[in-house]
């Protein structure tokens, strides 16, 4: 789909904070209420807009700990494919899953809240789990980078 620059900026300002009140964003985005108003819903309706979400401190709700998991399947079939999705759909822990190329079939990030908690995590969900053959997992040190914004 193609932006003018106007839109853009309007969909920069509401990446940056989709909160903030309309006139703000009128202001800051150089047009007219109603115009904001108007695009926003254009937005939603096409679908670029997905949703509004608040985005919450994982310190602050013992989530502390970011683990990247590298995981390779049993096999492919459509049995194993459907039912490993369906786990990480159903285990909020699990924020991201990625179908990936390379030396493993899926990469998960999984917020949790320490060492102890991911153990018990990949012991009685994943490494039980009769889709999943191996586990690489990755600690996270330190996050240098994290955003939701597109670079649009």
């Amino acid at each position: 789909m193609k932006f003018n620059a106007s839109e853009r900026k309007l969909l920069r300002e509401l990446q940056r904070d989709g909160n903030q009140p309309l006139a703000r964003i009128a202001k800051n985005c150089a047009m007219a209420q109603s115009t904001v108003w108007r695009k926003i819903q254009e937005f939603e309706a096409r679908g670029t807009i997905l949703r509004r979400v608040a985005l919450l401190s994982p310190a602050q709700l013992d989530c502390k700990l970011t683990v990247l998991a590298a995981i390779t399947l049993t096999d492919h079939s459509e049995k194993v494919v459907a039912g490993f999705v369906e786990l990480a759909r159903r285990h909020p822990e699990i924020v991201e899953c990625l179908s990936t190329s390379g030396g493993s079939d899926y990469r998960l990030k999984i917020r949790i809240g320490d060492v102890e908690a991911y153990e018990a995590f990949l012991t009685h969900v994943l490494l039980r789990s009769p889709f999943v053959k191996e586990v690489y997992s990755s600690f996270v040190l330190k996050e240098i980078k994290s955003t939701t914004e597109l670079p649009i």
